[in-house]
């Protein structure tokens, strides 16, 4: 069997679906470091069925599954697939009815990992030996990681026996007889558990043939105890029979004795009725009697509550009487009071009277004068709306001015540098032409 390639997604670093082509020849896989080169060899590995978290270089087994970064979100999920080359026909025989075995890990958050091969449901036992028959597997020394050749130098016999054998392609041989030996140890139990059941039922067989031996005794006690009993039951039978005779017997006279009963309480009845009867005029009379005897106590109980009414009702009305005539009294006393205060508010009206029309005339004078005075106030708010508007338009000069002076000191200045400019170039001029005759030609030949 060969490997022919390895698919992952979502195992560690490799979040999209990946595929690695293992050709025929010699395979390489380069890169820098933290590229990923070394989980895909613990990819393989782990298809292969490794347990070991600490193998796998993690803290536990769902951290194979890619944990997100800042720009991908972690997934839930992992997929690990190797193509196997089966055209040899060298995987075991559940699994030899194909060319290629595609074999497959499967690992959820929180929910372990499942295996298939060609789409079916595997064991992790299945896998291991499958790999083991072709001298391979997720222990095996034909993987070879680092500082495992250091193991192999300074391993020991049994351990150095143990790489031979999985070298060799016998360690699933190794497995199966394994497991073999397990199955035969089993059974080998198992035959002394049956040994020891035999030997159990040995006993429960002896206990159940005392048990049937004292059931048969127990049937047997028990017909003589139902003979017995179904003769016991006769004799009481015939004692019954006999005092139920006698019971009859007694019965009859019980039931003449009620006859004679029966006549002497129908007679007393009769009496009864005859008795009722006399009776029922008198209880009418008493009932008639008793109700008179009601109304009459009714109407004494309304007629002293009427009188009690009455009695509050006088001394009520007295009480009011007296307050009235107090009453009476006290508005006697106002009214001649407001007599007085009408006769002094007499007084005083015609005095106000005589006021008021002072004030109406004081008021006639004060008009006329406010009047004068609004339109001196008039008079005043316009000349003072002129000399604002005389002031607005000096302002406005005043400014205009300035703008001239400070546009005509800009010009000056403005001059001034052209001045400064033109005595620069004098001096230049001079330097250059060196006396005053030159300077003078100079001069006349600049004015034609």
């Amino acid at each position: 069997m060969l490997i022919s390639s390895l698919r992952l997604v979502g195992f560690k670093s490799f979040v999209d679906n990946t595929e690695l082509l293992i050709e025929p020849g010699l395979t390489g896989v380069v890169g820098p470091n933290g590229c990923g080169k070394s989980n895909l060899l613990e990819a393989l590995r782990w298809v292969m069925g490794e347990t070991s978290y600490k193998s796998m270089r993690a803290s536990a087994m769902d951290d194979v599954i890619f944990s997100g970064t800042t720009s991908r979100p972690a997934r839930n999920n992992a997929d690990v697939t190797i193509l196997i080359d089966n055209r040899t026909r060298t995987a075991p025989a559940e699994f030899n009815d194909t060319d290629v075995l595609e074999i497959t890990r499967r690992i959820e958050r929180e929910q372990g990992s499942s295996y298939r091969i060609n789409g079916r449901e595997a064991r992790a036992k299945d896998i291991k030996i499958l790999f083991e028959d072709a001298a391979t597997g997720a222990r095996s020394p034909a993987l070879v990681r680092q500082g495992q050749i250091g193991e192999i130098v300074n391993a020991k016999p049994e351990q150095r026996r143990r790489i031979l054998e999985d070298a060799a392609g016998i360690a699933g041989l190794r497995s199966r007889r394994h497991d073999a030996e397990l199955r035969l140890n089993a059974a080998e139990n198992n035959l002394v558990r049956i040994g020891d059941v035999l030997g159990q039922m040995s006993a429960q067989i002896d206990v159940l043939r005392r048990q049937a031996r004292q059931a048969k005794r127990y049937v047997e006690i028990s017909d003589a105890v139902q003979r017995s009993e179904a003769a016991v039951l006769y004799l009481t039978w015939r004692t019954a029979a006999t005092s139920a005779e006698t019971c009859e017997t007694a019965y009859r006279a019980t039931l003449e004795t009620l006859a004679a009963a029966t006549g002497f309480e129908a007679q007393c009845t009769a009496t009864e009725a005859a008795a009722a009867e006399r009776l029922q005029p008198l209880r009418e009379q008493e009932a008639e009697r008793a109700a008179a005897r009601a109304r009459l106590g009714a109407e004494q109980e309304t007629i002293a509550r009427d009188i009690a009414a009455a009695e509050a009702r006088h001394a009520d009305l007295t009480k009011q009487q007296e307050t009235i005539g107090a009453d009476l009294k006290l508005e006697h006393d106002r009214a001649n009071e407001a007599r007085s205060v009408a006769e002094e508010l007499t007084a005083k009206a015609q005095e106000l009277g005589a006021r008021q029309q002072a004030n109406q005339e004081r008021r006639a004078n004060m008009i006329a004068e406010r009047e004068h005075r609004d339109t001196g106030v008039r008079q005043a708010d316009s000349l003072h709306a002129d000399l604002s508007h005389q002031i607005i338009e000096r302002e406005s000069a005043e400014r205009t001015a300035d703008a001239q002076i400070a546009e005509r000191r800009r010009n000056l200045e403005r001059i001034e540098a052209q001045l400064a400019d033109t005595n620069r170039q004098h001096d230049a001029l001079v330097a250059t032409v060196g006396d005053d005759g030159k300077l003078q030609a100079a001069r006349d030949a600049v004015k034609k």
